[in-house]
């Protein structure tokens, strides 16, 4: 079961980051809120190095990174995109002053959970946090951005699959209340942003657009 629980999130947040970067190219725009975004790309890297060069790397180390190797890719589509989002007076050096700060601050909080923690801990903590985190900025680009506007169903639906499997791997088989209670959380806010999805595709007329095919679950 632990292995399957492993291996279900790691396709299911494989293909988030693959759908994020397909539609952050389609829609010229950044697929995943930025501050998440930051937290993952440190969070996937030092993981990824931590465990791949221990005496005995497991799967998940592996998946980090994949993961993180599609970070990459997201992180560019943020770079190179998303300035745009921004009012017209920030300029763009500021911006990539923002981005640069951005995953700099990222990294800055992922050793400081490592070094209060450490490895096994902060790699569980700090996942489930920035997770809850990213759940509930789902719902704030959907606001900010007034509609689905790089957004889809499928980065929804593997999203809520990819945090409830190990929700159930460390919050009900390793009988982890705190994982288990910020785990239901995430799921909560990422059911609530499934339904503003499914909402703005029964009603495109609302965002002044056509249906929009990315919107699909496929």
């Amino acid at each position: 079961m632990q292995l399957f629980l492993t291996a279900l999130s790691g396709l299911a947040w494989t293909i988030v980051y693959i759908e994020a970067i397909r539609l952050g190219f389609r829609q010229r725009t950044y697929a995943i809120p930025a501050a998440a975004l930051g937290l993952n790309f440190a969070w996937e890297w030092i993981y990824s190095i931590h465990d791949l060069a221990s005496a005995n790397p497991g799967l998940q180390g592996y998946i980090n990174l994949i993961w993180a190797l599609a970070d990459v890719v997201v992180i560019f589509t943020f770079l190179r995109f998303g300035r745009a989002e921004l009012p017209r007076f920030i300029p763009a050096w500021l911006f990539a002053l923002w981005g640069i700060g951005l995953v700099g601050a990222s990294f800055a909080v992922q050793w400081l959970f490592l070094a209060e923690f450490g490895p096994a801990a902060s790699a569980k903590y700090s996942a489930f946090l920035q997770n809850l985190l990213m759940s509930g900025l789902f719902i704030a680009m959907f606001v900010a951005r007034q509609g689905p506007r790089g957004q889809s169903l499928l980065i929804a639906v593997a999203k809520w699959l990819g945090t409830l499997a190990p929700t159930l791997l460390f919050g009900v088989y390793a009988d982890s209340p705190f994982i288990l209670g910020i785990g239901l959380l995430c799921s909560l806010f990422d059911l609530a942003y499934i339904a503003l999805l499914l909402w703005a595709r029964a009603r495109p007329a609302a965002f002044g657009s056509a249906p929009d095919p990315s919107l699909a679950v496929r």
